[in-house]
């Protein structure tokens, strides 16, 4: 099940459990090497999420916000998330195949935990 996306936008649709709603949520993917390198470096906000893919890891040096960090298995569900203030350097996970980012927060008002389901819908160019 190997994903390749290129550059561009979509939503993340994250399935609620035990019956709850799914949330969607405005996306940027990052698919190429300069897109992920960028990633929310320089920013002050974004609004919705950011797909890293394919990745493992993360760091927030030169970061201008805390963000939080979906790790996902090649299957996109979610493995660990984590909180980072700017200026750190995650550890890579080993099953992890890509990356969700967003504003600190945000990942625990969309139901994003350990186990949850996500899906990437790409928008028509």
């Amino acid at each position: 099940m190997g994903r390749r996306w290129r550059d561009g936008c979509g939503e993340l649709v994250v399935h609620g459990g035990d019956g709850e709603p799914s949330v969607r949520v405005p996306l940027e993917i990052a698919g190429s090497y300069r897109a992920r390198t960028k990633g929310l470096l320089g920013r002050d906000s974004i609004d919705g999420a950011i797909l890293l893919s394919p990745a493992n890891s993360v760091h927030t040096f030169r970061m201008r916000m805390p963000i939080d960090v979906a790790y996902l298995d090649r299957r996109l569900r979610v493995i660990a998330v984590r909180t980072m203030r700017p200026g750190l350097l995650g550890m890579p996970r080993l099953r992890a195949r890509h990356v969700v980012e967003a504003a600190a927060g945000m990942m625990g008002e969309w139901g994003v935990r350990e186990g949850t389901r996500l899906e990437v819908v790409v928008r028509a160019e």
